[in-house]
């Protein structure tokens, strides 16, 4: 099977069931024939087996987070992105596991995935701005898996501020748990705007593609993919997501500029036999 289908075929299954790791692999390996999958999972069951002695031996939830977070950002150096962020390598699981670098949503998911293997209720939550993980319990703990560190309610209000200029308010709605299409959607939209600035206009059809598997009525994602296919001169498929788009969100703000670009990819559909 390729890489394409593998995916399909895990996100084909209702969210509980769905392998957030195996998922996020495959949509490295849709770029790169030499992943190795398996192998990337090894790497975490032995991240996982790296910790555990310290973290069982911790007699308290508070301590054995703490062994498993020296485990990762101490002993096996797990740190951000920070000299090129915009690589899209840190949007590839594989290479977040063999550089040790990566970006707050892929730091996360090796965060939750190890933790998982260690017993712990762990789950990503998709903050905005800035992806982060938790461990649920009488008391949950935010984990910044990009800085290395505990957060607390009052540091994610700081970020907030940071990343969105004081637009939005804070909501503790912010920090409830994401489920595995949440965040496959979220790596996905990150590498669409990768390839996006890079002008690697196949790379980013590819992700509207599988973000469309995840949220068949994404209305900017048909408007998206739409528009990269009018730039690739695919008018015929160009004419359907556009129409699509419409159908779903005719008042959005960019839908007059959409409407105004609809009959002459009309013609240009004609024309094409």
């Amino acid at each position: 099977m390729s890489a394409r289908e593998n995916f399909l075929r895990l996100v084909a299954r209702g969210d509980e069931d769905i392998d957030l790791a195996e998922a996020a692999l495959w949509i490295a390996a849709e770029g790169d024939s030499n992943v190795d999958v398996a192998r990337s999972l090894q790497q975490l069951d032995e991240l996982a087996q790296q910790a555990r002695s310290a973290v069982e031996a911790a007699p308290t939830q508070a301590g054995k987070i703490e062994a498993l977070n020296h485990s990762l950002f101490v002993e096996a150096r797990f740190r951000g992105s920070r000299e090129d962020y915009y690589d899209p390598r840190n949007s590839f699981l594989n290479e977040v596991l063999e550089r040790r670098l990566g970006i707050p949503i892929t730091l996360s998911v090796v965060y939750v995935e190890v933790a998982r293997r260690l017993g712990f209720d762990a789950a990503g939550v998709s903050f905005p701005g800035h992806f982060l993980a938790i461990i649920r319990g009488q008391e949950p703990v935010l984990i910044d898996a990009f800085a290395g560190r505990i957060v607390s309610e009052e540091d994610c209000i700081e970020m907030l501020r940071a990343t969105q200029g004081g637009s939005m308010e804070f909501a503790p709605e912010m920090l409830e748990a994401a489920t595995p299409r949440e965040i496959l959607l979220r790596i996905l939209n990150n590498l669409k705007r990768i390839y996006f600035q890079k002008q690697s206009w196949n790379e980013a059809l590819a992700c509207c593609d599988r973000m469309l598997v995840l949220a068949p009525d994404a209305a900017l994602e048909l408007r998206d993919r739409g528009l990269l296919y009018q730039r690739l001169e695919c008018f015929g498929p160009a004419l359907t997501d556009l129409e699509a788009f419409l159908e779903l969100a005719p008042d959005h703000e960019s839908a007059h500029a959409v409407r105004a670009a609809l009959e002459p990819l009309r013609a240009k559909a004609s024309q094409v036999h």
